[in-house]
Protein backbone atom coordinates (compact mmCIF):
# COMPACT_ATOMS: atom_id res chain seq x y z
CA UNK A 1 0.00 0.00 0.00
CA UNK A 2 0.98 3.42 -0.61
CA UNK A 3 1.44 5.50 2.67
CA UNK A 4 1.19 9.33 2.49
CA UNK A 5 2.37 11.72 5.16
CA UNK A 6 0.08 15.22 5.22
CA UNK A 7 -2.72 17.32 6.47
CA UNK A 8 -5.45 17.81 3.51
CA UNK A 9 -5.28 21.35 4.02
CA UNK A 10 -1.79 21.48 2.76
CA UNK A 11 -2.11 22.48 -1.30
CA UNK A 12 1.23 20.21 -1.73
CA UNK A 13 -0.60 17.31 0.09
CA UNK A 14 -3.48 18.00 -1.86
CA UNK A 15 -1.86 17.15 -5.21
CA UNK A 16 -0.87 13.88 -4.12
CA UNK A 17 -3.53 12.79 -2.82
CA UNK A 18 -5.85 14.25 -5.83
CA UNK A 19 -2.71 12.15 -8.54
CA UNK A 20 -2.88 8.96 -6.44
CA UNK A 21 -7.24 9.03 -6.29
CA UNK A 22 -6.85 10.15 -10.35
CA UNK A 23 -4.48 6.64 -10.34
CA UNK A 24 -7.06 4.44 -8.65
CA UNK A 25 -4.35 4.00 -5.98
CA UNK A 26 -4.93 2.11 -2.74
CA UNK A 27 -3.73 4.23 -0.19
CA UNK A 28 -3.57 5.36 3.57
CA UNK A 29 -3.35 9.24 4.00
CA UNK A 30 -1.94 9.81 7.80
CA UNK A 31 -2.40 13.66 9.27
CA UNK A 32 0.71 15.26 9.88
CA UNK A 33 2.29 18.90 9.80
CA UNK A 34 0.42 21.98 11.44
CA UNK A 35 -1.35 21.36 14.31
CA UNK A 36 -1.76 17.52 13.69
CA UNK A 37 2.49 17.74 14.25
CA UNK A 38 4.61 14.31 13.96
CA UNK A 39 7.34 16.18 11.44
CA UNK A 40 9.65 16.62 14.04
CA UNK A 41 9.13 13.53 15.49
CA UNK A 42 13.10 10.97 14.86
CA UNK A 43 10.76 8.01 12.82
CA UNK A 44 9.26 11.25 10.33
CA UNK A 45 12.81 12.96 9.92
CA UNK A 46 14.39 9.74 8.85
CA UNK A 47 11.41 9.66 5.88
CA UNK A 48 11.70 13.81 5.51
CA UNK A 49 14.61 15.22 7.12
CA UNK A 50 13.27 18.49 5.99
CA UNK A 51 10.36 18.21 8.44
CA UNK A 52 7.76 19.53 5.65
CA UNK A 53 5.10 17.66 4.04
CA UNK A 54 3.81 15.64 1.92
CA UNK A 55 5.96 12.63 1.98
CA UNK A 56 5.15 8.90 0.78
CA UNK A 57 6.52 5.40 1.46
CA UNK A 58 5.88 2.89 -1.66
CA UNK A 59 6.82 -0.85 -2.05
CA UNK A 60 8.60 -2.68 0.55
CA UNK A 61 12.11 -4.34 0.47
CA UNK A 62 14.52 -3.11 -2.71
CA UNK A 63 11.54 -1.65 -4.53
CA UNK A 64 10.30 0.89 -1.45
CA UNK A 65 10.50 4.29 -2.42
CA UNK A 66 10.42 6.96 -0.09
CA UNK A 67 10.16 10.55 -1.46
CA UNK A 68 9.17 14.20 -0.62
CA UNK A 69 8.59 17.51 -2.70
CA UNK A 70 5.15 17.30 -3.71
CA UNK A 71 5.55 17.29 -7.53
CA UNK A 72 7.85 14.72 -7.76
CA UNK A 73 5.74 12.27 -6.13
CA UNK A 74 3.19 13.53 -8.84
CA UNK A 75 5.84 12.79 -11.03
CA UNK A 76 6.66 9.38 -9.92
CA UNK A 77 3.27 7.90 -9.30
CA UNK A 78 2.08 8.74 -12.89
CA UNK A 79 5.14 7.36 -14.76
CA UNK A 80 4.65 4.44 -12.50
CA UNK A 81 1.05 3.96 -12.86
CA UNK A 82 0.25 6.31 -16.06
CA UNK A 83 3.05 6.10 -18.46
CA UNK A 84 1.74 7.32 -22.00
CA UNK A 85 -1.86 8.82 -20.04
CA UNK A 86 -0.86 10.64 -17.27
CA UNK A 87 2.51 10.85 -17.46
CA UNK A 88 3.46 11.85 -21.34
CA UNK A 89 6.31 9.53 -22.72
CA UNK A 90 7.19 11.74 -25.69
CA UNK A 91 9.73 14.16 -24.65
CA UNK A 92 8.90 17.23 -26.15
CA UNK A 93 5.23 16.72 -24.08
CA UNK A 94 6.47 15.45 -21.09
CA UNK A 95 9.15 18.26 -20.28
CA UNK A 96 5.51 20.65 -21.96
CA UNK A 97 4.24 19.17 -18.61
CA UNK A 98 7.11 19.75 -16.55
CA UNK A 99 7.51 23.41 -17.37
CA UNK A 100 3.88 23.82 -16.33
CA UNK A 101 4.56 21.82 -13.33
CA UNK A 102 7.80 24.06 -12.09
CA UNK A 103 5.68 27.27 -13.25
CA UNK A 104 3.72 26.35 -10.11
CA UNK A 105 5.94 25.75 -7.82
CA UNK A 106 8.59 28.09 -8.29
CA UNK A 107 6.55 31.37 -10.36
CA UNK A 108 2.98 31.15 -9.02
CA UNK A 109 2.85 29.47 -5.82
CA UNK A 110 5.71 32.02 -4.23
CA UNK A 111 3.63 34.90 -4.62
CA UNK A 112 0.00 33.60 -4.11
CA UNK A 113 0.89 32.43 -1.07
CA UNK A 114 0.89 35.73 0.55
CA UNK A 115 -2.58 36.76 -0.18
CA UNK A 116 -3.41 33.39 0.87
CA UNK A 117 -2.00 33.28 4.27
CA UNK A 118 -3.37 36.75 5.06
CA UNK A 119 -6.71 36.14 4.16
CA UNK A 120 -7.13 32.47 5.22
CA UNK A 121 -4.50 32.22 8.14
CA UNK A 122 -4.12 34.99 9.69
CA UNK A 123 -6.65 36.92 11.93
CA UNK A 124 -8.19 40.15 10.48
CA UNK A 125 -6.46 41.88 13.49
CA UNK A 126 -3.40 40.92 12.62
CA UNK A 127 -3.36 40.95 8.47
CA UNK A 128 -0.79 43.16 6.49
CA UNK A 129 -2.48 45.09 3.94
CA UNK A 130 0.74 45.53 1.53
CA UNK A 131 1.62 42.22 1.73
CA UNK A 132 -1.93 41.45 0.03
CA UNK A 133 -1.88 44.06 -1.97
CA UNK A 134 1.91 42.66 -3.54
CA UNK A 135 0.67 39.20 -3.48
CA UNK A 136 -2.62 39.96 -5.43
CA UNK A 137 -0.68 42.61 -8.34
CA UNK A 138 2.09 39.67 -8.59
CA UNK A 139 -0.78 36.44 -8.85
CA UNK A 140 -3.30 38.33 -11.14
CA UNK A 141 -1.11 38.69 -14.11
CA UNK A 142 -0.04 34.75 -13.96
CA UNK A 143 -3.74 33.57 -14.04
CA UNK A 144 -4.39 36.12 -17.11
CA UNK A 145 -1.45 34.35 -18.63
CA UNK A 146 -2.93 31.10 -17.56
CA UNK A 147 -6.18 32.01 -19.09
CA UNK A 148 -4.65 32.88 -22.48
CA UNK A 149 -2.94 29.77 -22.74
CA UNK A 150 -6.22 27.60 -21.89
CA UNK A 151 -8.27 29.48 -24.83
CA UNK A 152 -6.50 26.89 -27.16
CA UNK A 153 -7.07 23.85 -25.52
CA UNK A 154 -8.97 21.79 -23.11
CA UNK A 155 -6.40 20.87 -20.32
CA UNK A 156 -2.64 22.09 -19.48
CA UNK A 157 -0.69 20.22 -22.49
CA UNK A 158 -4.16 19.97 -24.75
CA UNK A 159 -7.09 17.34 -25.14
CA UNK A 160 -6.13 15.27 -22.29
CA UNK A 161 -5.57 15.44 -18.54
CA UNK A 162 -1.76 15.41 -17.50
CA UNK A 163 0.25 15.28 -14.53
CA UNK A 164 1.01 19.07 -15.53
CA UNK A 165 -3.27 19.93 -14.39
CA UNK A 166 -2.78 18.43 -10.78
CA UNK A 167 -0.52 21.24 -9.64
CA UNK A 168 -1.90 24.37 -11.40
CA UNK A 169 -5.17 22.78 -10.59
CA UNK A 170 -4.58 22.97 -7.19
CA UNK A 171 -3.32 26.70 -7.00
CA UNK A 172 -6.19 27.50 -8.74
CA UNK A 173 -8.31 26.04 -6.20
CA UNK A 174 -6.21 27.49 -3.53
CA UNK A 175 -6.89 31.10 -5.20
CA UNK A 176 -10.49 30.66 -6.38
CA UNK A 177 -11.43 29.55 -2.95
CA UNK A 178 -10.45 32.98 -1.02
CA UNK A 179 -13.37 34.93 0.64
CA UNK A 180 -15.48 36.43 -2.02
CA UNK A 181 -15.81 39.45 0.97
CA UNK A 182 -12.23 40.32 0.71
CA UNK A 183 -11.32 39.49 -2.80
CA UNK A 184 -12.78 40.30 -5.99
CA UNK A 185 -11.65 38.16 -8.91
CA UNK A 186 -11.06 39.27 -12.47
CA UNK A 187 -12.41 37.20 -15.23
CA UNK A 188 -10.71 34.24 -16.43
CA UNK A 189 -12.94 32.69 -18.61
CA UNK A 190 -10.82 29.88 -19.44
CA UNK A 191 -9.48 29.41 -16.45
CA UNK A 192 -12.54 28.96 -14.75
CA UNK A 193 -14.17 26.19 -17.36
CA UNK A 194 -10.68 24.09 -17.06
CA UNK A 195 -11.21 24.60 -13.26
CA UNK A 196 -14.90 23.62 -13.69
CA UNK A 197 -13.91 21.06 -15.19
CA UNK A 198 -11.30 19.34 -12.92
CA UNK A 199 -13.77 19.86 -10.05
CA UNK A 200 -16.23 17.35 -11.59
CA UNK A 201 -13.63 14.42 -12.04
CA UNK A 202 -14.56 12.09 -9.36
CA UNK A 203 -10.97 11.90 -8.54
CA UNK A 204 -10.94 15.36 -7.33
CA UNK A 205 -13.66 14.55 -4.56
CA UNK A 206 -12.79 15.15 -1.08
CA UNK A 207 -9.38 17.68 -2.53
CA UNK A 208 -11.20 20.12 -5.05
CA UNK A 209 -14.77 20.13 -3.10
CA UNK A 210 -12.87 21.33 0.41
CA UNK A 211 -12.77 24.71 1.84
CA UNK A 212 -9.42 26.49 2.84
CA UNK A 213 -8.03 26.32 6.09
Amino acid sequence: MLNIWGRISSINVRKVAWCAQELGLDFQRTEAGGKFGMVQTPEYLALNPNAMVPCIDDGEGEARVVLWESNVIVRYLCAKHAPGTLYPEPLPERFDAERWMDWQQTTLNPVSGGAFKQWIRTPAAERDSAVIERSVRATEPLFALLDAHLATRAFMLGDAFTMADIPVGCEAHRWFGLPPTEYTRPAWPHVERWFADLKARSAARGVLDLPLE
